[in-house]
């Protein structure tokens, strides 16, 4: 079977989550890494002021340009580019050439490297730990060099620690966001896919009903036309009546024909909308009237409610009897066929059985049951499908020690009692 057309997958959002807390496109990335930059290298002077520390070109300016430049590089070095600001900043505060902040001027760093869990970079973990250490080093720090107590310093760098708490969690919750929308992105595709399939599934299926029924109808249509014309040629001479009777049948199926190819016609087009009632059981006997001719004399045997069949079971079994009566006519050579539908036992039962000859031929769409559905011709094929898209059984093949050809179908019908 043809397969569909597939859209190719795109690449998991979160094989692609945004080195920072900003999530810029590629063509804009370095346009938004420095902006970073330069706000984190504001934010660092620009605080330092507003806290009363030193202002100099030698301290405090070197520092923050040196953490802004890092910030370009964050985007692909994330936990080199924290390592190397909090380094700076240690270096910087124990050399006394600046006095404000520990973790708050590598904010960015931190954010940025908690925001970052791409495979085999876990980023919040090493900014967690970076954080820890940085912060021993400044309270081991606070305690020897500026003499400060064990209380001040835990009062000093109190404030430090909840700052880093709260960038890390803000930076967590980003990049779970980040991972819930990747998330969903991907079922959202998927579920395209899924789509795609099944609707590529369902066109199938339709094609081959399609196929099924311009098959029966029209294979039927020209065997019992070419059937009558042959009756009424043959007769011409000798029995004019006779030879209008065959083409008054001829002309009958013709219509009978016109209308199920206006009715599927008409279903194509308007899907949905109420068409003329579809073939069935209780047409099985004019179907057998018309194909019944002095060469060929066809029986009809039936048991059980009817009227009790389903309707896509009732089309199964027309289709059944008129593609196996319309192979004997055309293929058999026989004088003899029976037609047998009975329901009862939750199930519906149809056979078709002829005294013809049973040489096979695939070529021509005809008698073939040695050889399994795939290999048969169309009408076999068909008739298998539309038994077993309903869940029943089919076989056709040859039966008695004296030839002849039986098709036999089984369909179940839930809760039918008939």
């Amino acid at each position: 079977m043809e397969q569909p057309a597939v859209r190719a997958p795109a690449a998991p959002r979160t094989a692609r989550l945004v080195d920072g807390l900003v999530a810029a496109a590629p063509r804009t990335a370095w346009f938004v890494d420095g902006l970073l930059a330069a706000g984190t290298a504001v934010a660092v002077l620009s605080v330092t002021v507003w806290f009363g520390g030193r202002l100099d070109v030698v301290g405090t300016l070197p520092l923050a340009l040196w953490l802004g430049v890092l910030l370009l590089t964050c985007r692909r070095w994330p936990l080199a580019v924290l390592l190397l600001s909090v380094q700076a900043v240690v270096v910087f505060r124990t050399a006394g050439l600046t006095d404000v902040g520990w973790v708050w001027p590598v904010s960015a760093a931190y954010a940025v490297l908690a925001a970052d869990d791409r495979p085999g970079r876990p980023g919040l973990p090493w900014a967690a730990g970076v954080g820890l250490a940085e912060l021993a080093c400044a309270g081991v720090w606070e305690m020897s060099a500026g003499g400060a107590t064990v209380r001040e310093a835990l009062g000093s760098l109190g404030a430090e620690a909840l700052w880093l708490a709260v960038l890390l969690a803000a930076a967590t919750a980003y990049r779970n966001r980040l991972r819930w929308r990747a998330e969903l992105d991907e079922r959202l595709l998927r579920a395209a896919r899924e789509r795609d399939v099944e609707a590529g599934r369902r066109i199938a299926e339709a094609r081959l009903d399609i196929a099924r029924e311009l098959h029966d109808v029209v294979g039927h249509t020209l065997t019992v036309v070419g059937l009558q014309l042959r009756v009424a040629a043959e007769a011409l001479d000798d029995s004019p009546e006779e030879a209008r009777n065959a083409l008054a049948t001829a002309q009958q199926v013709r219509t009978m024909a016109l209308r199920d190819l206006r009715a599927l016609v008409h279903v194509l087009r308007a899907p949905g909308e109420v068409t003329e009632p579809a073939a069935g059981v209780f047409e099985i006997a004019a179907l057998v009237d018309r194909m019944r001719s002095t060469e060929l004399d066809i029986r009809l045997e039936t048991a059980g409610d009817l009227a009790a069949v389903p309707a896509p079971v009732s089309l199964a079994v027309h289709r059944i009897v008129q593609e196996a009566l319309t192979n004997t006519v055309r293929h058999a050579q026989a004088s003899q066929a029976k037609v047998g539908i009975r329901c009862g036992e939750g199930r519906v039962e149809v056979s078709v059985a002829d005294d013809g000859r049973v040489e096979v031929s695939v070529a021509d769409d005809s008698r073939t049951s040695a050889q399994p559905p795939q290999t048969a011709g169309h009408g076999i094929r068909g008739m298998d499908e539309r038994v077993r898209a309903l869940g029943g059984d089919f076989s056709a093949g040859p039966h008695g020690k004296s030839g002849g050809w039986l098709v036999w179908a089984a369909i179940p019908v839930p809760g039918f009692r008939p």
